[in-house]
């Protein structure tokens, strides 16, 4: 269960990095020309669409480093929690815009930032 929890952890992060990195350093106008299935940004001002980017990548920090360092490790489950909550807004949005299949994608990464939450949470806590 450790393992499982330190890959998906890790998976989750280089996705959460990745995608946050995009928004912070891409123009939300080129980012909504680029994909295909993310005309959401339009609705956001450009500054709310770096601050999006800044909470995806400060998220994906907290699901290893703190585990990493030995330092605070209950932000590891506290950081899956937010990311979940953070989920539960994207598929909100989706909704609202009638975005059904695009909507699963969110509804995956929100199923396994509670997996995440509830294994460091529950039976695997970093400290005993």
């Amino acid at each position: 269960m450790n393992l499982a929890l330190w890959i998906v952890a890790g998976l989750l992060a280089a996705a959460y990095f990745i995608g946050g990195g995009v928004k912070m350093f891409m123009s939300k106008d080129k980012f909504a020309s680029m994909t295909s299935n993310s005309q959401w940004a339009e609705e956001f001002t450009s500054g709310a669409f770096k601050a999006l980017g800044v909470v995806e990548a400060l998220g994906a920090v907290g699901l290893v480093l703190p585990a990493v360092l030995g330092i605070a490790p209950i932000l590891v489950p506290i950081a899956a929690s937010a990311l979940a909550l953070y989920m539960s807004g994207a598929m909100a949005t989706r909704l609202r815009r009638g975005e059904y299949a695009v909507m699963m994608g969110d509804f995956v990464f929100l199923a396994l930032c509670a997996f995440v939450a509830w294994g460091r949470f529950g039976p695997e806590p970093f400290t005993r």
